[in-house]
Order: C-alpha cells, then sequence, then structure tokens
C-alpha cells in the first residue's frame, strides 16, 4: 500500500476461505472439481438445447443464457481464489478489484432478469396457454436478453464508476475471496453516500423488484391450478416449474443470506461460507437440478447417448 496525503491502494488483501495452511490442498481441489463441473454441466445444457428440435422453446432458450451466465458469474471469482490457495497469495491488484466488481455485477444481474424471464414464460404457459406461441415468440425472448444484457452492464457501469471514485480506503484487507462492492464501501474513507443510495435504488431494480415478479407469476399459476384442481394438472406443474422453483430458492436464499441478514448476526466466516453457496455451489447445482428433475432433458440427453453408440 503506498501513502499519500490519505490511504490510496494498489492492490486488495483478499483473506480468502477460513482454511488452515495444511488444508488448503484438499480444499483448493474440491473448490477446482466443482468449478469444473459447473462448466461441464451447463455447456451440457446448452449443447442438448443447441442440438434437440424438441429443446428449441422460450423456457430451453432462457434457460441456455442462465447457463452460460452461470459459468461466467462463476468464472469471475472462482479462478481468482484458486491462484491464491495454490500459491499461497492473498492479493489482488485494484484495477482487477474493481473489473472483478463490474463482472460480478454484470453476470449476478443477467442471472435475477434471466430467472425472472423463465417465470414469466411459466405464467403465460400455464394462465394463457392459448396465446402461448404468440406472446413469447422468438423476437420477444431475443429483445428480453439484449435488453438484460444492456441493463446489467449499465447498472455494473454505474457502480464500478462510484467506485472508482473513492481512491482512498482505512485499510486493503477485505475479508473474503473476491472483491464484494459492499465491503470496499465499507473499508472507504470517502463519503459512500451516493454509492449507498444507487446501490439501494438498483439493488431494487435488479434484484428486489424480479423477485417479487416471481412471487407474482408463480402465485398466478397457483391460482389457475387451483380453478380446475387435478392430478395431472399438478404433476404438469412440479414437472416444468419445480426445476426453476429449485434454482430461484438457491439464488435468492444465498441472496438474502449473505446481504439482507443483519450483520451482527454474521461472522466473517459465516458470510464466507455463504458466499461460496451464492458463487460455487449455486451454478453447479442448476444443471443437475434441470436434469434430474425435467423430463425433457432427459429425453434430449438420451437422445444425444443413443445417436452416438
Amino acid at each position: 500500500m503506498r501513502m499519500d496525503n490519505k490511504s490510496t491502494v494498489s492492490e486488495f488483501i483478499l483473506l480468502g476461505l477460513p482454511i488452515r495452511p495444511e488444508n488448503q490442498v484438499i480444499y483448493s481441489s474440491l473448490i477446482l472439481t466443482m468449478y469444473l463441473t459447473t462448466v461441464l454441466g451447463n455447456l451440457l445444457i446448452i449443447l442438448l438445447i443447441r442440438l434437440d428440435p424438441h429443446l428449441h422453446t422460450p423456457m430451453y432458450f432462457f434457460l441456455s443464457h442462465l447457463a452460460l451466465t452461470d459459468i461466467s458469474f462463476s468464472s469471475v471469482t472462482v479462478p481468482k481464489m484458486l491462484v491464491n490457495m495454490l500459491t499461497h497469495s492473498q492479493s489482488i491488484s485494484y484495477d482487477g478489484c474493481v473489473s472483478q466488481v463490474y463482472f460480478f455485477i454484470v453476470f449476478g444481474s443477467i442471472d435475477s432478469f434471466l430467472l425472472t424471464s423463465m417465470a414469466y414464460d411459466r405464467y403465460v404457459a400455464f394462465c394463457h396457454p392459448l396465446h402461448y406461441t404468440i406472446i413469447m415468440n422468438l423476437s420477444l425472448c431475443v429483445l428480453l436478453v439484449g435488453m438484460f444484457w444492456v441493463l446489467s452492464s449499465a447498472n455494473a457501469l454505474v457502480q464500478t464508476l462510484l467506485l472508482a471514485r473513492l481512491s482512498h480506503f482505512r485499510n486493503n484487507t477485505i475479508p473474503y475471496y473476491f472483491c464484494d462492492l459492499s465491503t470496499l464501501l465499507k473499508l472507504s474513507s470517502s463519503d459512500t453516500t451516493i454509492n449507498d443510495l444507487i446501490i439501494l435504488v438498483l439493488g431494487n431494480a435488479v434484484i428486489t423488484l424480479p423477485f417479487i415478479c416471481i412471487l407474482v407469476s408463480y402465485g398466478y399459476i397457483g391460482v389457475t391450478i387451483l380453478k380446475t384442481p387435478s392430478i395431472k394438472g399438478i404433476r404438469k406443474a412440479l414437472s416444468t416449474c419445480g426445476s426453476h422453483l429449485c434454482v430461484v430458492s438457491l439464488y435468492y436464499g444465498s441472496i438474502i443470506g449473505l446481504y439482507c441478514v443483519p450483520s451482527s448476526n454474521n461472522t466473517s466466516e459465516k458470510n464466507a461460507i455463504v458466499a461460496v453457496m451464492y458463487t460455487v455451489v449455486t451454478p453447479m447445482l442448476n444443471p443437475f437440478i434441470y436434469s434430474l428433475r425435467n423430463q425433457d432433458m432427459k429425453g434430449a440427453l438420451r437422445n444425444i447417448l443413443s445417436r452416438t453408440q
């Protein structure tokens, strides 16, 4: 750290996971395995959707983009964490930290938007089945995904530019294995009022509002099913919505645990574990959830395997 009139950092120290030095190799091997599983599992989903014509539907169009986003989201933090664990280094440059914040916000925001679009797709399928093909057409799907990228990039750009103007910090130690925006703001000795306000406004727009839309969509789906209750309808709902609900629960449950639970109830070790759930475990589990609970994905996998034999 170099010193001027105030404390200005050229790098940050990532404390990483609460792991004893003698266990670093074991845990780094485990995390590497989970990361490779994330990449290969989500690539398999993208491949299956690409190759099977039966999966060329709006739901799986969004799912393929969710799989790509999960790979990217996990890649923002995990490779750097593994390098630091294996080289016993804890440093990350200032530019690298700001870049990590930017891409973390981009892919995290896109994840939230995609989960919302998938909930809306299910709402239209159950509540307006006769108009489904008209409403959920390819043009709308492409437009939505393009809009998600623009909004997410704009959100990340605004927040990182505001972060970049805070050049003075009380210290350069981050109690995580990645650069977390809220933690960086707490370390800053500059006035962060604008940053906190923007986080509140954009956070509600990117996380809270989509979550409410998901709840409303599934509320309407539940009401529609209850109007004409039948075993077949319930099975169809569980088959088509169960996987998405599991992913939504994991995604938003981790966010609530990491950012919404009062900090006085959490230690840095607990926060680090929840962060692992959010950035490592959830992207890894998504392919398993959609593969094990979704009959269409199982059928597509069987078809691909039968062709190769």
